[in-house]
């Protein structure tokens, strides 16, 4: 049969208690998307919880399919296997496009202020859990270094002109991994009693003299020139 005969043909009324009557999708049938969606969202948070804890190499599958109330099988089905499920559950993406102004000061006021508020929002993000993970496992720290590099040092080197750019953009990842981790992993007890604007107040200018260093070089007009 040719496919215009298809596209072209119109249904036929079926007198009464002839033909069969369309199957229409039950309730269930509608909603098994977004029930496999939910047990697929279920899995990763408990993979965070679960790799946040014991660490990559202690973590099975057996552990994180308890913890999210599936079977193993479930586990496997979505993700295919433990490196798997692991790198989709540290997986972050930094926006810096979205962060970045045509002002240096408030582009790096930005970038800390979407750092910090990740973290405090989420203990378990796929960023702290990928920091936890990377003290015990080579793999998790090869993944770390590669995904900081290609999420935080690439983009901002882009941005910065000076011939030491990658090194500029380096310290700052380190910088902001740094006040992250003794804030909300170690909970080092100055950084975690401290104020967001107070943080902001003292590291912006650091951050801009790293990221912008021809606007730190240029003088400050507010100073009397002593002429």
């Amino acid at each position: 049969m040719a496919a215009a005969d298809v596209t072209e043909e119109a249904p036929q009324p079926t007198a009464p208690g002839r033909g069969r009557p369309r199957k229409r999708a039950t309730d269930g049938e509608a909603d098994c998307p977004r029930k496999g969606e939910r047990t697929r969202r279920r899995i990763l948070e408990a993979a965070r919880r679960k790799f946040a804890e014991v660490g990559y190499e202690r973590a099975t599958i057996r552990a994180i399919a308890a913890e999210a109330d599936v079977d193993k099988s479930s586990v496997i089905q979505y993700f295919g296997s433990k490196d798997g499920l692991f790198r989709e559950a540290v997986h972050w993406d930094i926006p810096i496009a979205e962060l970045t102004t045509d002002d240096p000061a408030q582009t790096v006021e930005n970038y800390v202020r979407g750092m910090l508020g990740a973290w405090a929002a989420d203990p378990d993000s796929p960023m702290a859990v990928l920091l936890r993970a990377s003290m015990t496992s080579e793999e998790a720290a090869e993944l770390l270094r590669s995904h900081v590099t290609a999420q935080g040092v690439d983009p901002v080197a882009a941005m910065v002109e000076s011939p030491d750019a990658r090194l500029r953009a380096a310290l700052c990842s380190a910088m902001l991994m740094g006040i992250a981790s003794q804030r909300y992993l170690l909970r080092m007890p100055d950084m975690a009693a401290a104020d967001t604007e107070d943080i902001l107040r003292i590291v912006v200018p650091v951050f801009r003299s790293l990221i912008a260093p021809e606007e730190a070089e240029k003088p400050d007009r507010s100073e009397p020139t002593g002429e």
